[in-house]
């Protein structure tokens, strides 16, 4: 694979990166709809409510990492929520989605904050190993429970 860079996105990359989101959200929400992907990511971006990196090959993107902004009342300072991170299945396996992870990593250190957290698929259990090669483990402290609105949105 030639050098891969790692940049953060802008409305500007949104033809590179809107496809690779879109993919992601077939993969794991099992809909895929370019523009609704697509306008959805130029919002976050727009609104600078997410921070999305995402890495190239000359003019290709490979894959990218959204993150989202949290605050810790307990610790008074920024968490961020990794939400998405996805990589072409052709450049698997070559260290992509590991470079973006540690991007991800750089960025909540550069920024102050207290941590940096991800929800782990249950299909996926490759990835608790993934994670936790970059450091991450399970919470001593708190365990996720969610209350799902999804089938009243969608029924």
């Amino acid at each position: 694979m030639h050098d891969v860079t790692i940049a953060q996105a802008s409305t500007a990359d949104l033809d590179a990166v809107a496809p690779l989101f879109d993919a992601y959200r077939s993969f794991f929400a099992g809909s895929d709809d370019l523009a609704r992907s697509r306008r959805f990511l130029e919002e976050r971006l727009s609104a600078a409510d997410s921070v999305v990196f995402f890495a190239r090959s000359e003019a290709q993107a490979l894959g990218f990492i959204q993150l989202y902004p949290l605050w810790s009342s307990w610790y008074c300072r920024r968490v961020w929520f990794l939400s998405d991170l996805y990589v072409r299945e052709e450049s698997r396996k070559c260290g992509v989605g590991r470079r973006l992870v540690e991007r991800a990593i750089g960025h909540a250190v550069l920024s102050g904050s207290s941590s940096i957290m991800v929800e782990l698929p249950h299909r996926e259990p490759h990835l608790r190993e993934f994670y936790a090669t970059l450091g991450f483990h399970e919470d001593a402290v708190f365990d996720l429970a969610r209350r799902n609105f999804m089938e009243t949105i969608n029924g």
